[in-house]
């Protein structure tokens, strides 16, 4: 399937005293790679869209201060209900950490919804 590509610089909001990158700031970097690969995905009004069913991240390399990265997200598997993601933090060609998560479509009633196919679409082969 399609990879989409997150382009971010590291901050110093982004670290820790020692100026290596927080781990819980992964999953916020994350996010915002997730919610620029949905761009312009219109989720129907009455449904609530994609929300964090199960989440794991694999740390190899720490990230610090002032680093250009691109995390890598890729729709592994798409259900009927939830989809699978990949985002791979990648710093010059050098994958620094993993991050996996596994999202389920809610509808209005807070419970699990069939991905409209208008949504779905775009992650299609």
């Amino acid at each position: 399937m399609k990879t989409y590509k997150f382009p971010f610089a590291i901050a110093y909001a982004d670290t820790d005293a020692g100026g290596i990158v927080y781990h819980g700031r992964y999953v916020e970097i994350a996010e915002r790679a997730r919610m620029d690969m949905m761009r312009g995905i219109h989720i129907p009004d009455r449904d609530v869209g994609f929300v964090i069913r199960n989440l794991s991240i694999k740390y190899m390399r720490p990230l610090f201060l002032a680093d250009c990265i691109v995390v890598e997200s890729t729709i592994t598997k798409l259900g009927a209900v939830s989809l699978d993601v990949e985002q791979k933090f990648v710093k010059d060609g050098e994958i620094c950490a993993i991050l996996n998560a596994s999202v389920a479509y809610i509808g209005a009633n807070m419970m699990p919804k069939r991905i409209p196919d208008c949504v779905a679409a775009p992650f299609g082969d």
